[in-house]
């Protein structure tokens, strides 16, 4: 019995699929791209960008307070998501501000939706 996911034959149509294939980025124009996803594959992560999208700017102790987490952790995963693309920061005196990105705002869009209240 063959697998329910797999075609019984080869029934390739080539010029369909070489069209595609063509038309694929580059496995390296895609990397960030994966890197970005896989930041919020992290429950904590989502939640942060999640409020961030709620809160539109937020200080990390804001954050660390909306999600249930410490400082440092939220500072932590905070810095990941900046690595990704994901958020921008800047200073206002003694406070870091943090924000989504455009990117980080589509793929928290993606990822949540409407699904996630409360």
């Amino acid at each position: 019995m063959s697998e329910p996911d797999a075609c019984d034959l080869l029934c390739l149509d080539l010029p369909h699929a070489e069209r595609i294939r063509t038309e694929l980025p580059d496995v390296r124009a895609v990397e960030p791209l994966a890197a970005a996803a896989r930041a919020l594959g992290d429950p904590t992560r989502l939640r942060i960008a999640t409020a961030l999208r709620a809160g539109e700017e937020l200080c990390v102790c804001d954050v660390g307070w909306v999600v249930g987490q410490a400082q440092g952790l939220v500072s932590h995963h905070l810095r990941l998501l900046k690595a990704a693309g994901l958020v921008e920061s800047r200073r206002d005196g003694r406070l870091v501000m943090y924000r989504l990105t455009s990117r980080g705002a589509l793929l928290v869009e993606a990822v949540v939706g409407e699904q996630v209240h409360g």
